[in-house]
């Protein structure tokens, strides 16, 4: 059975889905940005008729977007031959141009940045990558920072349990003597700042920070220079440091070396739990949302940290962790304390 257009038909595409007014194929009416059916006067009609129109607009969007190779805006193919480019955003919809992509982000905004929000937060409370390993031991370092040390003469970070079974077991002659690259200890501050700076030039993310730290205090012969260091923690958490991001972190929440910015604080906190592990002070960051930091103290006690599992104890007893949450935490926290465990590093820390 053949279907004829009308002419009454025709003149619907010219005419306001609201007032019924036309522009006689003039082109002033402006098409709905979601669906690309009907078209208004102005946005009075459009509100005005949105109750009618709800419904078959969101069904029409549904049934274009689950097409391939479609414009969202205008819904021309390109039949898969990859001259449509997804929103950069969300990756959901693909565009034929910059105009169509302009024309659909009122009805596309909210979608975007949902999934933005999704995609951010499902990066976010990923378990992060352990600590590295101790380069005598092969131990996981232990999250402790003042449980490590790292070493300016090779550019090693080593646990404390391996250099003091150094210094308990080496003859004197040696005991001051890198305990991985037996090089003597430095004699000077001005050595000590020369064999750090050899790892700066050779871009050893962590020489990068720590001599960040030396300006930021004025240590080891260093003249204070705020601005310096500010440079260099921004330089080693380009290399991904996670220590880096961490002093960003508490730079920009306290001020002192540059001005205040919370969002900058918390920005550089995530980047830094993204990384890697310490992520106790993010949870205290999010307690104005408590799923979120209990999230990041769970993730923080699965790691090892023993304050974030206690703080999780107490979750559970206050009802904001969960049974099946609080057994999972309490098993990885188990077996991360195992990992990092060895006799030497309890006699260190005795």
């Amino acid at each position: 059975m053949s279907t004829i257009t009308t002419k009454d038909a025709d003149n619907s595409k010219h005419q306001c889905a609201e007032c019924g007014d036309s522009d006689n194929g003039g082109g002033s009416l402006k098409a709905c940005t979601a669906c690309n059916l009907v078209k208004y006067c102005n946005r009075t009609c459009q509100v005005a008729h949105w109750p009618a129109h709800k419904k078959a607009c969101k069904k029409a969007c549904k049934k274009r977007l689950a097409k391939h190779h479609c414009c969202a805006a205008c819904g021309d193919s390109d039949d898969g031959g990859g001259s449509l480019k997804a929103c950069t955003g969300c990756n959901l919809v693909e565009y034929c141009n910059r105009t169509c992509q302009a024309a659909h982000w009122p009805a596309h905004k909210k979608a975007c940045k949902k999934r933005l929000a999704e995609l951010f937060d499902k990066k976010l409370f990923k378990q992060p990558p352990p600590n590295e390993y101790c380069s005598i031991c092969h131990l996981r370092l232990p999250i402790a920072l003042d449980q490590s040390i790292y070493m300016p003469c090779c550019g090693e970070s080593l646990c404390c349990g391996c250099i003091y079974a150094h210094s308990v077991a080496a003859a004197d002659t040696e005991k001051e003597k890198c305990v991985f690259c037996r090089s003597e200890a430095s004699s000077s501050d001005a050595e000590y700042i020369e064999r750090m700076k050899k790892h700066v030039e050779a871009n050893n993310a962590q020489a990068i920070v720590n001599l960040g730290l030396c300006y930021q205090f004025g240590k080891i012969g260093l003249r204070q220079d705020h601005a310096k260091a500010l440079e260099l923690f921004h330089e080693s958490a380009k290399l991904g440091n996670h220590f880096a991001y961490l002093s960003l972190s508490i730079c920009y929440r306290d001020g002192g070396i540059v001005e205040k910015d919370t969002r900058k604080a918390t920005y550089h906190q995530e980047k830094q739990h993204i990384i890697r592990n310490l992520v106790l002070w993010l949870g205290m960051y999010a307690q104005g949302n408590m799923d979120r930091a209990y999230k990041h103290w769970m993730i923080s006690a699965n790691d090892g940290c023993d304050l974030s599992m206690k703080t999780v104890q107490e979750g559970y007893k206050e009802g904001f962790v969960t049974k099946d949450d609080y057994a999972k935490t309490i098993r990885a926290h188990g077996n991360s304390i195992d990992e990092m465990k060895s006799d030497d590093r309890d006699r260190a820390a005795a």
